[in-house]
């Protein structure tokens, strides 16, 4: 995961879990002469959600998503999976902290794509 600084973090081992989508918006182009529905398929985008606990080391979550609120910087989130790689550009909207009641800090962080280059798994 890249830093405010492009830097990439290797913050792996602060993740819990991560959910990523890619929806293709789609438009309804059904004429009044269809009996069923026509449509197209429009742009690519990308959803992502990192959870996570929190850890204030240098180079670890914290640091990495603490600039969130104050910077508008895109960033590299690398997700290699069995030797498959996906590498978009997002851009992260939130840094949501959550202390539960038991006492664990936990952290939230929801993107969008941001560069349009259309998603792929290298």
């Amino acid at each position: 995961m890249d830093d405010a600084s492009s830097a990439q973090q290797a913050i792996k081992n602060d993740f819990t879990n991560w959910t990523l989508s890619t929806p293709r918006a789609i438009q309804d182009i059904t004429g009044v002469d269809k009996s069923a529905k026509e449509t197209l398929q429009l742009l690519a985008d990308i959803a992502f959600t990192g959870n996570g606990v929190f850890n204030a080391a240098p180079n670890m979550s914290h640091a990495v998503f603490s600039t969130i609120s104050s910077t508008s910087v895109p960033r590299l989130v690398t997700i290699v999976i069995n030797g498959k790689t996906f590498a978009p550009v997002l851009n992260l909207n939130d840094y949501n902290l959550t202390r539960a009641a038991s006492g664990e800090l936990t952290w939230s962080v929801p993107g969008v794509l941001s560069n349009g280059v259309v998603p792929t798994w290298s």
